[in-house]
């Protein structure tokens, strides 16, 4: 899902750096100190989980994560995915420095979404938990596809045919990411609850 290098349009660019820049700092602000070390799991499991990909135009598919971090970290997953897909950049050369900014508003911010939208089903019951586990992790796919899909058709009308494609691509991988992190968060509850922002019941 990383935008290539040399794809997007300036002010496309500019627009998602300054959002990202915006989202990072209320993400710092928000980040609880006392859970640091969650935050630094979080973001070296999404870093691994990207580094296997299929290339597919100017994206690519792979497994994210960003829905469970997004679900236990709340604002804290904008810095987190900002620090992976940093590292990725440079050291993988997935994405690019300058669509870096982009790169975090299509896979950091349905992150943040998600963890307003299906933390309160989480620890209610072994089933709430589990289907809101794999809400997030479909949604927080199915809301980075679009993101990404609208940056490449606000850069150029004719990537249309390619947002569609890359947007279809993705479905197996929503149904895939919602099934791990319905399950991720259900054996996280019961043996490690206090990565997780809820009580356990």
């Amino acid at each position: 899902m990383h935008i290539s290098e040399g794809i997007l349009s300036g002010p496309v660019l500019i627009s998602g750096a300054a959002m990202a820049v915006a989202g990072t700092a209320i993400g710092l602000k928000k980040i609880d100190y006392d859970r640091i070390v969650h935050v630094a799991i979080l973001s070296s499991a999404f870093f691994v989980a990207s580094l296997i990909h299929i290339n597919i135009g100017p994206s690519s598919v792979h497994l994210i994560l960003n829905g469970i971090v997004g679900l236990l970290l709340g604002f804290a997953a904008i810095p987190a995915i900002l620090t992976a897909l940093l590292l990725q950049s440079v050291f993988f050369q997935y994405g690019g420095l300058t669509a870096l900014g982009v790169n975090v508003v299509v896979m950091a911010f349905p992150a943040v979404m998600v963890h307003y939208l299906f933390l309160p089903m989480i620890g209610k019951s072994p089933k709430l938990t589990f289907l809101g586990g794999f809400l997030a992790g479909m949604f927080a796919i199915l809301i980075s596809s679009l993101l990404l899909g609208l940056a490449l058709w606000f850069t150029d009308k004719n990537f249309l045919e390619t947002s569609l494609t890359i947007i279809t691509a993705h479905i197996p991988v929503m149904i895939i990411e919602g099934i791990v992190t319905g399950f991720c968060v259900t054996f996280l509850l019961k043996v490690y609850p206090e990565i997780l922002p809820v009580k356990k019941k």
